[in-house]
């Protein structure tokens, strides 16, 4: 069974939330509502770094419509494999976007009968917005990975899919024997939109996304090609990624100007252990 992980903490002074009519309050009189989609917002003004941080609605909107097509399952497909060679338990998603590969996650989970408690954040009140309209087995919070809302040591498996991992918090987060999975770019990933886009495509170092204090428990390499058929696919990819805001005017004219194309889907799916 799908449930909500509800053992929240306070951003404010890390003091247990307890929920009561729609609205989360900590023992200190600090209060957040829920809002009619579902979430809550954790991320006080005051820890933001922009008026509206994360992904914008475009961008959200356009890699909805782009993954609804089913272009990643397969490595949505990859990723509920790796999760559950083990039990879930509570589950967190830091970085959730608009939550494609949490429901993945979920319903493979489900249809398994394996039992976990689902949390997701996503800095993006855009993308945990979209997300919590869609799938109510979940805590969706508006929050950060560098001051994640939950106890110490209270998360059994961590997914940090095209995100940005804060060691320390991800460390204090994890339980003992807590699982850190990761997706990342693999070399190839994406290399022919970026050949249409940039003027040179410069290799990237295949580091590995964390220090060599978190130890390697696995490590899969996922690629496969994916037919984009039309402009509007095209222009979507490019629109839910940071390569639309990296690429100069004339590399997205040339992507703009395309009617099909095939890419290649590369990354790293990699499990650790703090």
């Amino acid at each position: 069974m799908i449930r909500p992980f509800f053992h929240l903490c306070c951003p404010l002074d890390g003091a247990d939330l307890t929920l009561n009519d729609k609205t989360w309050r900590c023992e200190h009189g600090h209060s957040f509502d829920m809002a009619k989609q579902g979430y809550v917002n954790l991320l006080p003004v005051q820890k933001k770094r922009s008026k509206d941080p994360g992904d914008s609605k475009a961008m959200v909107q356009a890699r909805a419509r782009f993954l609804a097509e089913g272009f990643y399952a397969p490595l949505a497909e990859a990723l509920a494999a790796a999760v559950l060679t083990q039990p879930v338990g509570a589950l967190l998603d830091a970085g959730c976007g608009e939550g494609y590969y949490l429901r993945h996650v979920l319903d493979a989970a489900n249809a398994r009968d394996v039992a976990c408690k689902a949390a997701a954040l996503d800095i993006s009140k855009w993308a945990v917005q979209a997300a919590a309209k869609r799938d109510p087995r979940v805590s969706w919070l508006v929050a950060s990975n560098s001051s994640i809302p939950v106890p110490d040591h209270s998360i059994d498996t961590l997914l940090c899919v095209f995100g940005f991992p804060v060691e320390s918090e991800f460390s204090r987060v994890l339980s003992a024997d807590g699982r850190l999975i990761m997706v990342d770019p693999a070399p190839s990933h994406l290399h022919e939109l970026k050949q249409v886009i940039y003027d040179e495509v410069k290799e990237k170092p295949s580091n590995l996304p964390v220090s060599d204090t978190w130890t390697l428990i696995s490590e899969e390499r996922v690629t496969f090609g994916v037919e984009l058929p039309s402009r509007e696919v095209i222009h979507d990819l490019l629109a839910m990624t940071p390569h639309l805001y990296r690429a100069s005017s004339a590399g997205r004219a040339r992507a703009e100007a395309l009617t099909s194309l095939t890419v290649t889907v590369d990354v790293w799916l990699r499990v650790f252990q703090a």
